[in-house]
């Protein structure tokens, strides 16, 4: 109880503050452009991380849920048993457990699947390519090495590929991807206090004829250190605050997901997402608040 009414009361001072302690700290000057600057611009930076770590879990689950519930099976036969197989293929996929839908791709989709690598205009009729069979699977799957085996006893031709090769990697390298976001954050979080750490001490120093004035006449460490911890405090605040709503409109303006134009259109925020870069203003404060208030013992420790 006695830990909440101090830490209510620390509140209400670095809300409301004293007038005469202000005026230990400038209003202007090199320090408060420092501070302000260093908490929009980092405050900016982190929001890109932010949506950089959101999209990239965001396509992580999709690669994971998508890839794992398809599979494709791959059939290499002369043209003129490529039908007989296909239909032997989907006769076996019908009487398979785990197996919700299974169809053959028609030329005109695979050669759109191939367009972005071969261009518009590929000759499928005069190209050895397989004919491909899209399986969709129900959500506790199906056994790949059954499957596997069965085919190549009834169709020697057909290969099943359950896509666990291309889903692994693909889910591990967004996962990284995720993971160094939040990693910017934190380095993010470090460089904003060192730059506040290293303006507080400065403006400290530069004050130390009107501290040692204040000494002189009771005030009390305390006392001085409070005044620049709710200055330096409202400053980064303040460029937080800008900063985050900066991005935020910059972020808006990135082009919206595209299921055919892959990750890169996928850097926005989504749904409640967009919440979330509310909470680095206060957080930029609280780093503000604790490098100051350290800054400043350690400094008043040190002035004469």
């Amino acid at each position: 109880m006695t830990r909440l009414r101090n830490f209510l009361a620390a509140l209400a001072a670095l809300v409301i503050g004293d007038p005469q302690a202000d005026r230990l700290v400038p209003p202007t000057g090199f320090t408060a452009r420092l501070t302000t600057f260093a908490a929009g611009a980092m405050a900016f930076l982190a929001v890109f991380a932010l949506a950089l770590s959101l999209a990239a879990g965001r396509l992580a689950d999709r690669w994971s849920r998508d890839l794992a519930q398809a599979s494709t099976i791959r059939i290499s036969a002369p043209p003129e048993e490529r039908a007989a197989q296909t239909a032997a293929v989907l006769r076996i996929l019908e009487a398979t457990p785990g197996v919700v839908a299974a169809r053959a791709l028609p030329p005109d989709e695979a050669a759109r699947l191939l367009e972005p690598w071969f261009g518009p205009d590929l000759p499928l009729d005069t190209l050895p390519v397989p004919q491909l069979v899209e399986v969709q699977e129900a959500a506790v799957g199906f056994d790949p090495q059954g499957l596997r085996l069965r085919l190549s006893a009834e169709v020697p031709g057909a290969i099943l590929d359950d896509h666990t090769r291309w889903r692994r990697p693909l889910v591990a390298a967004a996962e990284r991807l995720r993971g160094l976001g939040l990693m910017s954050i934190g380095l993010i979080g470090a460089t904003t206090a060192a730059m506040i750490t290293l303006a507080a001490q400065a403006a400290l120093s530069a004050n130390a004829q009107v501290i040692a004035v204040l000494r002189l006449v009771g005030a009390q460490d305390r006392y001085i250190a409070q005044a620049f911890v709710r200055r330096f405090t409202l400053r980064a605040l303040t460029g937080a605050a800008v900063g985050v709503a900066l991005a935020m409109v910059a972020v808006l303006l990135l082009p919206a997901a595209q299921e055919e134009a892959g990750f890169l259109t996928g850097l926005g925020f989504q749904g409640w997402h967009w919440l979330v870069p509310l909470a680095i203003p206060p957080l930029g404060a609280l780093v503000a608040y604790l490098a100051t208030t350290a800054a400043a013992r350690r400094t008043l420790t040190e002035l004469p």
